[in-house]
Parts: C-alpha cells; structure tokens; sequence
C-alpha cells in the first residue's frame, strides 16, 4: 500500500487556530460578518430583497450545491477532491429521465438517483484507492466519462416525462415558505457536523487528511475512509440531482454545467484547508449562505451569469492565495 507521505505544515492554510483573543476572529465569525454585510447590501440595493418569498427562493439558489458540499468538505479535509461532481448530477438526471419514460413511478425515480450517484462515486474512489490514480486526475478523468455518456444518451434532446408527484422534491415546502430544499440541506448539515466535530469517524477523517502515513501506521483504515468518502460524494450528488430535475422538470445533458467550481469554492471559502486536515460544517454553511446571497443579489440587479462566474473564481482564487501571501509578507516582516 502506497500512502502519499504530507510535504507541508498546516501553516499555509486559510484558518488559523484560534486561541485566546483571536478566538473571536475565528474564520467562522469573519464570514457571518460578510454575510450580514452582503445580506445588507443587497436589501439596499433592491426593493425586492426583503419580500418573504423572495427569501424563500433564495435557499434554492444554494441547497442543491451546499448538498454537495458538505461531504465534499469532508473529502478535502482526507486531503482529497472531487472534481466530477456536475458530471454526476448530469448522468444521475439522465438516468432518472430514462427511468421516468419507462413508465416507473417516482419511488423509482428517486432510487434510480441515488444510486446511480452512489455507483458514480464509487467508481471515484476505486479508481483511486485500489489504481492508486491521483484524485485530481481520475475526477476529471469520470467528470468527462459522465457528462460524455448523458449528451450521447440524449444528444440535444430533453426528457420530461416525470410523474406530478416528483415536483415536490425540488418545488414543494415543508412548512410555510420553508422549502423541502432547505429542510434536506439542513438535516444534512447537522448530521455532517456531529459525524466530523463528534464522532470518532470525524477524527479520523482529520487525521488522515493531516498525516495520511501516520494514520495508517496507528491503525486507520486511510483506504477504506477514502473509499466511502468518495461514494458519500457521489451520493450526494445524486440527491442533488433528484432536486434540481424536479425543481426545472426535465432532464438535459447539459444540467449543472459548471457546478464543480462553485461546490469547491463553497468548501474552500469555509474554511477547509485545500491541503486536509482542518476544517468546519460550520464554515462551509456560511459560506455556502454567502455565495448564495451574492449570486442571487447580483442576480436581482440583472448582472449577466458571466460576472458571477468572475465572481465565483475570484472568491476561490483569493481565499486560497491571500492566506499565503500574508504568511509570506508576515515572515519577511520577522526576519532580522
């Protein structure tokens, strides 16, 4: 067994251990500060902002990704990534179309989803636990495998042959102008946060994302952990796609285009260090509630899908490099 031996301290990660008065400065308090600042922002700027259910549909301009994003932290903190996560959505969605037109009901539908999400992730984590191929490499490997076989399945075609009932999962409330959407996110989240801040399982995951080979020796099992935590991913990825077929009702090979980068900028702008082991659900969540404010703001004030992909880059090229620059100009600053 092969593990990759870890090549730098935590030092350069974009959040720094809180002790004593900088416990307040935690990454966590930063980001809920961004948060009400862009939350207020955006009620200055339209009128339309502060309506209820306008709220209400601004859960759905994140949940679908956050869903994703929550194992997917978890996946990084093992000091892994998956990059095929759009890809997934876009093949589960397909499935369930071909399931739907068959005639089979919605509780096939979903089932055919969820595993069909699973199996992709699956696929993931053999490529790299048992082929030894570097996640980054195998992922954008599966990413263009998955999208490739949804546009030859259905070509230019979409599929829309879904039963009445299968609209509630991406278009019905749970209570009030709460959406089922967000109850799913926030279950999720809850029960992501206790396995990785509680649980054994938890500190496990950190500990092989901060020294794999030193897992392993005490007796983790780092492939096994990996394994899973990829099919978690494409788990997740499925859900997703069951809500986001519902909630346009129909399926196109095209669905998700582009998801990836803001799931990743999702975990990475949480708090998540790119290079493991340190990580909150906390973060992920704010950051997931920031993005979300951000693209559906700049959506209220008719700015083209274009600038918020600048947007969406910018925010994950600048929470990974502005950490390191300021390591760097603050060593330069101690030296004699």
């Amino acid at each position: 067994m092969s593990i990759a031996v870890p090549k730098e301290s935590h030092a350069e990660r974009p959040v720094p251990a809180a002790t004593g008065g900088r416990r307040l400065w935690r990454w966590e308090i930063l980001l809920l500060l961004v948060v009400a600042a862009v939350f207020g922002f955006n009620a200055w700027a339209s009128p339309y902002f502060l309506d209820p259910w306008t709220l209400s549909d601004l859960t759905f301009n994140f949940t679908e990704k956050a869903i994703v994003a929550l194992p997917m932290a978890l996946l990084i903190i093992a000091r892994e990534i998956d990059i095929s996560v759009a890809g997934i959505i876009a093949l589960a969605s397909v499935v369930m179309g071909l399931v739907a037109g068959a005639g089979f009901g919605t509780g096939a539908i979903v089932a055919a989803g969820c595993l069909t999400g699973l199996a992709a992730g699956a696929v993931n984590g053999a490529l790299v636990t048992t082929f030894r191929v570097p996640a980054i490499v195998a992922t954008i490997g599966t990413m263009s495998l998955f999208r490739g076989v949804a546009y030859a399945v259905l070509g230019d075609q979409a599929l829309r042959d879904y039963p009445d009932s299968f609209a509630f999962f991406g278009q019905g409330y749970a209570w009030g102008l709460i959406s089922f959407e967000m109850v799913v996110f926030a279950v999720l989240a809850m029960l992501t946060g206790v396995v990785l801040h509680v649980t054994v399982i938890g500190r496990r995951i950190k500990a092989i994302g901060s020294n794999p080979t030193a897992a392993f020796f005490s007796g983790i099992r780092v492939d096994r952990y990996r394994f899973w935590l990829f099919a978690l991913v494409g788990l997740a990825s499925g859900i997703a796609s069951i809500l986001l077929t519902s909630r346009l009702g129909s399926t196109r090979p095209s669905i998700a285009v582009g998801w990836e980068l803001e799931i990743i900028t999702m975990v990475i702008l949480g708090g998540v260090s790119i290079l493991g082991g340190v990580g909150s659900i906390a973060g992920v969540v704010l950051a997931a509630l920031l993005i979300g404010l951000v693209t559906f703001g700049l959506g209220l004030l008719n700015v083209p899908g274009i600038v918020m992909s600048i947007v969406t880059g910018g925010l994950l090229i600048g929470v990974i490099a502005l950490p390191i620059l300021a390591r760097r100009l603050t060593a330069r600053g101690e030296r004699p």
